[in-house]
C-alpha cells in the first residue's frame, strides 16, 4: 500500500516538473504575444517572488504574502490538479497574482520593477491602476 502511494507521489511530482518544464520551454521558444506571455507568467512570478523575498526593501507583510504564494506554488496540493491541461496551473496564477497585487501596494515600484524579469507591459497589466 505505501509502494503503491509512493508511486503515485512519484508521478504527481513527474507531472508537475513536466509542465513546468513545458512552460519554460514554450516561453523561450514561441514568439512574441500573448501565449508567449502566458508561458513565461509562473517563471517569471517565482522568479520575482525569490528575489523580492531577499530584498531588504520589502516591508515584512508583503514578504510574508511572497512566501506564502511561493509555498502555494510549490505545494504539490492543489484546487485544481497540475496535470489538467490549460486549467491546472490556474488556482496558482490567482494566488501568485493576488499576493503580488498585495506586496506591490507595500513595496517601491521601482523595487517590483527591477524584480520583475518578464515584460513590463504584462507587470503593470497584473498590478493594475497604481494605488499610490
Amino acid at each position: 500500500m505505501l509502494r503503491n502511494w509512493l508511486i503515485g507521489l512519484g508521478v504527481a511530482a513527474g507531472m508537475v516538473v513536466l509542465s513546468w518544464a513545458v512552460l519554460l520551454v514554450a516561453a523561450r521558444r514561441l514568439p512574441p504575444g500573448l501565449l508567449r506571455d502566458l508561458a513565461a507568467f509562473i517563471p517569471d512570478c517565482v522568479t520575482t517572488v525569490r528575489r523580492l523575498r531577499r530584498d531588504p526593501r520589502v516591508p515584512r507583510s508583503a514578504r510574508v504574502a511572497i512566501v506564502v504564494a511561493g509555498l502555494w506554488v510549490l505545494s504539490p496540493i492543489d484546487l485544481i490538479p497540475e496535470f489538467i491541461p490549460v486549467i491546472g496551473p490556474l488556482d496558482d496564477v490567482v494566488v501568485v497574482a493576488l499576493a503580488l497585487r498585495y506586496a506591490a501596494r507595500r513595496v517601491p515600484p521601482e523595487v517590483l520593477r527591477q524584480a520583475w524579469p518578464g515584460e513590463p507591459r504584462l507587470l503593470e497589466r497584473l498590478l493594475g491602476a497604481p494605488h499610490r
